[in-house]
């Protein structure tokens, strides 16, 4: 089924799924450019900072956030895995801090320019 600029009912709102990478600042653009390599070319990127289960940088007893960037791509769920693996793949260094994939479903996209609702 084609969803590009078409209406779509309820039921086909899971064709769509949205991933939310949060990565260290100093992979992106290797992840960035794996992605685009694979035909991911459409993205969000925002630089943020939190902590994980590791609860960010301890100095003098402080607790301080760690820099972030998170990367937003919706795509139709049948690439998600392929995207997933990307990011794991790329982002990974083994150490602590590498970060987070989360996937969720994604119930509309619209365009604002057309007003058309779909990918």
């Amino acid at each position: 089924m084609n969803i590009g600029y078409q209406e779509y009912s309820s039921m086909d709102s899971h064709l769509m799924k949205m991933i939310w990478a949060v990565i260290r600042p100093e992979r992106v653009d290797v992840v960035v450019g794996a992605l685009k390599t694979e035909g991911f070319s459409a993205m969000t990127r925002f630089d943020v900072y939190g902590r994980g289960k590791q609860k960010g940088i301890v100095v003098a007893g402080e607790s301080y956030d760690m820099p972030k960037t998170v990367l937003m791509l919706v795509l139709e769920a049948g690439r998600i895995s392929e995207a997933v693996k990307i990011i794991e793949d790329s982002a990974r260094t083994g150490a602590i801090g590498d970060g987070r994939i989360f996937v969720v479903p994604v119930e509309e996209a619209h365009t604002i320019r057309t007003g058309k609702v779909g990918m």
